[in-house]
């Protein structure tokens, strides 16, 4: 490791202007991705700002149509919502399949989608159910904030305050996950909304999360949802699943993803 500053802000008021007088601030939410990369040295910012102090940041309300998240609050708190488990069953469910029991518990909504790791689960949810990222300067839709792997629109000294998820009529979400870590080789997350279905897939797209409008135009119809539209080359291959394989675990995830959601 090296030096650097720490700062434990109390409010999301304080930790914005710790952030503007920082010459190379990191913001730190649960940690799961900024402390390894520290340890690494693949990030050696000159101040790291902690949220975990930012009470203002928790918190989950429901007012029947729109249930909204506080940033800091984590993937356990999320999992365990009475509110959430009542208006978006599936996003519950989503969040309660995250990593094990210490990274439910550490790890954070907010976190998840400024990070916007390519196999991470919360960006489908979010870009399926068509939510709003509340931030200290603007609110931003998922369509638009979803840039790029490991990208977003946010800006370098904007901190995500809130998400707003729109209650659907219904939702599901089907995952293959990597054994060990949980991480999505495939997830789809569907959503049966007011303006038609929206189905979103993550741990497949070299550039991260993306929408198959081809494949809600076939739930739309009525069709049995299946892959053949999704172009193989703007898909991942590793040592865990080559393009190829991904791109069948889109149609079977997409399947059970509409079966479960009824």
């Amino acid at each position: 490791m090296y030096e650097f500053s720490y700062h434990k802000p109390s409010s999301v008021a304080d930790a914005a202007q710790a952030i503007g007088a920082a010459d190379d601030p990191k913001i730190l939410a649960g940690g799961q991705t900024l402390l390894p990369t520290m340890k690494q040295r693949l990030a050696s910012p000159s101040d790291v700002i902690s949220l975990r102090g930012c009470r203002d940041l928790v918190g989950i309300s429901s007012d029947g149509s729109t249930v909204t998240i506080g940033a800091m609050t984590t993937h356990a708190a999320v999992a365990s919502s009475a509110d959430v488990q009542k208006a978006i069953p599936a996003l519950a469910a989503l969040a309660g399949n995250i990593g094990d029991a210490q990274v439910r518990n550490r790890g954070t909504i907010g976190g998840s989608l400024a990070n916007n790791d390519p196999a991470a689960d919360y960006p489908a949810a979010t870009l399926a159910l068509g939510a709003t990222i509340v931030t200290t300067k603007r609110d931003l839709s998922a369509d638009s904030f979803f840039t790029g792997m490991f990208e977003t629109a946010l800006e370098e000294d904007e901190i995500i305050t809130a998400i707003r998820f729109p209650v659907p009529h219904a939702a599901a979400y089907a995952k293959f996950d990597n054994p060990a870590s949980r991480y999505a080789l495939v997830g789809v997350f569907y959503a049966k909304t007011s303006d038609g279905p929206r189905i979103a897939i993550t741990g497949a797209g070299q550039g991260g999360v993306f929408r198959s409008t081809e494949i809600e135009d076939q739930i739309a119809a009525g069709k049995t949802p299946d892959s053949s539209s999704i172009n193989e080359s703007d898909l991942n291959a590793d040592i865990h699943a080559s393009a190829a394989y991904r791109k069948h675990l889109i149609g079977v995830m997409a399947k059970r993803a509409v079966a479960a959601a009824g």
